[in-house]
């Protein structure tokens, strides 16, 4: 079981959203947090609400998508508290709702920069620390759209990001067992974040942004969806139960099991099945036309 109380956390995306509710509750249960966020206000806000109500916090600025901002947090993060990050929650996010023919290669860059190498930025900086100490756990934040890629629409690069943490974090678990580090991913389904409104915000320069304004969704994407939103306070108490745990997968929406189950492990058992189909057929006939050696 995975302790938290007397460890140092560190949270991505921690100004707002899901990562505010993990830090509020990392620090109500003895954590020491750092709260990284690109927007440096929020990140203040959040730390000095934890400081009010008698909790360790620093506030971190830090673009996830930029590796040197990610050292240069690392460094930061380990001179707050005296000792190294055990608890890291790499959960910056940024997301859209367009078709890929309608996305500038700004946009695509952005999503894939921000969804799956500022995870990848977070573990490669953090994990070292934890093999050497033989302890600690990595968790990400992916997204029910990684977990099912055909789920909704106009999410292609979004889900393609957020599959290869899926598959990122289920692979280093394995290696991270060898070490005595947990490895847990999250895929949210609707979740109250804030995202939809903020997401502009949340674009670094080189990209494009930062902007104003709400994210754009189709009409009818929510109702397609099906979507149940839950509280982030909510969430953050299924991540920490499951880091307790060491579980591989939180979901929170349990409608989308049978949703799953239709649109892609019935892929997957269709794409079995016409293998086995193909294999049962014979021998290929030879050509009569084929060049003869």
């Amino acid at each position: 079981m995975t302790e938290i109380s007397g460890r140092v956390a560190l949270v991505t995306g921690g100004g707002s959203g899901i990562g505010r509710a993990l830090a509020l509750a990392l620090a109500t249960e003895g954590a020491s947090v750092v709260i990284a966020d690109i927007l440096a206000d929020t990140a203040e806000v959040v730390a000095n609400d934890i400081k009010k109500a008698g909790g360790n916090a620093v506030a971190v600025a830090c673009d996830v998508s930029d590796r040197t901002s990610v050292q240069r947090m690392r460094t930061e993060a380990t001179a707050a508290f005296g000792r190294p990050v055990s608890l890291l929650f790499a959960n910056a996010g940024a997301t859209s709702f367009e078709r890929l023919t309608d996305m500038s290669e700004n946009d695509i860059d952005w999503i894939i920069q921000v969804n799956l190498m500022g995870v990848t930025n977070c573990l490669t900086a953090f994990y070292p620390d934890m093999i050497a100490a033989r302890e600690g756990h990595l968790f990400a934040t992916a997204s029910m759209a990684g977990l099912l890629p055909g789920w909704v629409p106009y999410h292609a690069p979004y889900s393609a990001a957020k599959l290869g943490v899926v598959g990122m974090m289920l692979n280093l678990r394995i290696e991270a067992a060898e070490f005595g580090v947990g490895c847990t991913v999250l895929c949210p389904g609707g979740v109250q974040s804030g995202m939809k409104a903020n997401n502009a915000r949340y674009r670094p320069a080189r990209f494009g942004g930062p902007g104003e304004g709400e994210v754009k969704v189709p009409d009818g994407f929510f109702a397609h969806a099906n979507l149940k939103f839950r509280p982030p306070e909510g969430v953050a108490q299924m991540v920490l139960q499951a880091i307790r745990n060491n579980r591989p997968m939180v979901v929170t929406d349990g409608t989308m099991r049978d949703v799953f189950m239709d649109t892609y492990v019935k892929v997957a058992l269709e794409a079995f099945d016409d293998v086995d189909a193909f294999d049962s057929a014979g021998p290929l006939k030879h050509d009569d036309r084929a060049v003869k050696s």
